[in-house]
């Protein structure tokens, strides 16, 4: 065997980088994913982007309040590091990302650019390399237990060399490859964007891959308009400035079934953007509350009926109130059967085991203690 021969054998040899991601979940947890390191704040300079960087902690809260979860069951996220990044990220694009100008530019907060960088590091990034490591996490969790919500990320402008609209990781395609490469039986996935934007970064990391086929539901006029990464959308819905529920819903259903029957995937990918709704400030369309709801719905339940596992995360939502929406569409998912312990029976691959064992009809809804989910949000401070 020449020496070329035996370094390539080495190289292919080689095991994986060592990550904390992909550690055992106790059965006790729900795969619904948070931490409260999720959370942007920093002097108040948060406040001069639109997006509400504390929303993902209101979510909880809110569900709190409604006495769905209590303080003792939830799947911590934890940071993405370095080699966890270097699954999909260059080097390069890594290293400028401890310039803070390049990432005042992708968070389009300018003030920034005026902070030493170890303080872009520990108040901007961190957070979001917490939430890239949490959607990672529930990919995961989703092939376990058949469904998976990670409470943050979604950050679908970023890819392998490049961010921008407040994405600095590409942590779709980050949980996409990780699950091509460590989970036994994955081979396939489709991405169901749903944000009022063009997911540009996740087209741009799979264009060349036939693994991945991406349905993308966008406002054709705003940003980014990314033409060359719209090669890679298999289903594409360009919509209207003002596109209402009617209209909306029914090329949702519509094209969802499509896509899902045009390949059956191994998990979908489901970007849950907020931004659709009535009065987003970037969002351009006019959907209410209850078609977000109603959306939602519509897509788990495709997943549950062919049992699919699912991964969803919160992506784009640039008012207020999108927090409370999201915990609605939360609850509605488990009022319906579509999460929760009893909405897993039969999905995912048959060698991976799975914690739950009831079914319940989709269309069921449950009263009293007993009906109740709950996961812990533990204090990682």
């Amino acid at each position: 065997m020449t020496v070329i021969a035996k370094y390539l054998q080495t190289l292919i040899q080689l095991p994986f980088h060592q990550t904390e991601l992909y550690a055992e979940v106790p059965a006790t947890c729900l795969p619904i994913v948070y931490s409260p390191e999720y959370n942007i704040t920093f002097m108040g300079l948060e406040k001069l982007h639109p997006f509400d960087a504390g929303k993902w902690g209101k979510v909880i809260r809110f569900l709190k309040e409604e006495q769905f979860i209590t303080d003792e069951i939830i799947v911590l996220a934890r940071e993405a590091s370095e080699a966890d990044l270097l699954v999909v990220h260059t080097a390069r694009y890594l290293n400028r990302l401890k310039w803070s100008l390049v990432v005042a530019t992708i968070t389009e907060i300018p003030p920034v650019l005026f902070l030493p960088n170890f303080l872009v590091q520990r108040k901007v990034l961190k957070p979001l390399r917490t939430q890239t490591g949490g959607t990672i996490m529930a990919g995961k969790l989703a092939m376990d237990r058949g469904w998976a919500i990670n409470v943050g990320g979604g950050f679908h402008h970023c890819s392998s060399d490049k961010g921008g609209g407040f994405c600095a990781y590409a942590d779709i395609t980050l949980a996409i490859k990780f699950l091509f490469e460590r989970v036994e039986g994955v081979a396939r996935a489709t991405i169901i964007d749903l944000d009022a934007h063009q997911g540009n970064g996740h087209e741009r990391d799979f264009l060349e891959d036939r693994r991945v086929y991406i349905m993308d539901v966008y406002n054709r006029h705003i940003y980014p308009g990314d033409g060359y990464a719209k090669r890679a959308i298999k289903r594409k819905v360009e919509l209207e400035w003002g596109t209402e529920d009617m209209e909306y819903l029914q090329k949702v259903e519509l094209h969802s079934e499509g896509a899902l029957n045009e390949i059956r995937p191994d998990i979908i990918i489901y970007n849950a953007g907020t931004d659709i709704l009535d009065g987003d400030p970037l969002g351009g369309l006019a959907i209410s509350p209850q078609g977000i709801i109603k959306r939602d719905e519509i897509i788990f339940r495709a997943a549950r009926r062919r049992g699919i596992p699912i991964l969803m995360v919160t992506s784009g939502g640039y008012q207020k109130k999108t927090a409370r929406i999201i915990a609605d569409s939360i609850l509605n998912l488990h009022r319906q059967g579509l999460i929760g312990e009893e909405a897993v029976e039969g999905v995912g691959p048959s060698h991976v085991p799975l914690m739950m064992s009831k079914s319940v009809s989709s269309g069921a809804t449950f009263s009293g203690s007993n009906g109740l989910v709950v996961w812990t949000e533990i204090d990682s401070g």
